[in-house]
């Protein structure tokens, strides 16, 4: 409610503020458009938003990305994955307040474990000294390629796990 534009009246970056907020509430709320947004950023939303278009995802350039899309990881193609590790799961914690804290907005505070690279090796698993190989099994790439019949089918490495290392 910080930067809600009755709170603010005449201020407009305060108003900019709560669209980009209440944009990316709404992209969290919906399972779709969140699945559009994990795999594509922000180039799902880029051509006015979320509504009408194909699917109610407006951020294809053409048929080619929408085949792509929707049978490339299928045939082994697909896009490769835009910068970055992929999303890990959705953190969930159940917590029970009172009306009247829900109503003033009472701050709570969660811990949450989490996991951290070790000191030693930096998470690559690499004794002291020494750098970590690439895996055999994929090249280092993490996945594998798999032909059946027609069809080529990209999974993780069965060996690294999709480390590549």
């Amino acid at each position: 409610m910080q930067f809600h534009p009755d709170r603010n009246p005449g201020n407009h970056e305060a108003e900019t503020r709560f669209k980009a907020i209440s944009e990316a509430y709404d992209c969290l709320k919906d399972p779709q458009k969140r699945a559009a947004y994990d795999r594509f950023g922000h180039a799902a939303f880029k051509n006015g938003g979320a509504g009408g278009g194909f699917g109610g995802q407006q951020g294809f350039e053409g048929f080619s990305d929408i085949f792509e899309s929707v049978f490339g990881d299928f045939m082994g193609g697909g896009r490769q994955q835009r910068g970055g590790p992929r999303r890990g799961a959705d953190l969930r914690y159940d917590l029970t307040i009172s009306l009247e804290d829900a109503f003033h907005g009472k701050a709570e505070t969660v811990t949450i474990d989490v996991a951290a690279n070790c000191d030693l090796c930096e998470g690559t698993g690499a004794k002291p000294g020494t750098s970590a190989r690439a895996c055999q099994t994929c090249g280092g790439r993490g996945q594998v390629r798999a032909q059946q019949g027609f069809f080529v089918i990209e999974r993780a490495c069965p060996t690294c796990h999709g480390a590549g290392q």
